[in-house]
């Protein structure tokens, strides 16, 4: 874990930067090729300069996202705006979060990805990667 990422988690109530805390050793673990940084003020991971997943606080809970989740096609994966391929889960307790499931999402991250990264230079259009 980066020394911002776990500053930001630090910051947090206690219950929220345990999750957080959690959520970041979990992405740790199983993207370890992936680059972290705190990003628009967020933890964020990325694969390639193309952002995969993360997290923040936001009222509702603790966000997790995934950038390209909505092509992920799971149930508890809700999805975000409908003009991008984003899909989240608020995260208010570690207790729902199953491991397996975080692993099959956390693959499908590396194995299905929409092509945020030039998103700008194709003025908005998005463009699958894998």
């Amino acid at each position: 874990m980066t020394k911002d990422i776990k500053l930001y988690n630090e910051r947090l109530p206690t219950e929220e930067a345990r999750i957080c805390t959690f959520l970041a050793e979990e992405i740790d673990r199983a993207l370890p090729e992936a680059a972290s940084k705190i990003w628009h003020r967020h933890p964020v991971w990325f694969l390639d300069d193309n952002p995969v997943v993360g997290y923040n606080k936001l009222k509702g809970g603790i966000r997790l996202m995934f950038w390209s989740g909505e092509s992920f096609e799971e149930e508890r994966l809700v999805s975000g705006t409908g003009k991008f391929k984003d899909a989240h889960i608020y995260v208010n307790s570690i207790d729902i979060l199953n491991l397996e499931e975080l692993s099959r999402w956390f693959s499908k991250a590396r194995d299905i990805q929409w092509d945020y990264k030039n998103v700008v230079k194709r003025k908005g259009k998005l463009v699958r990667l894998k």
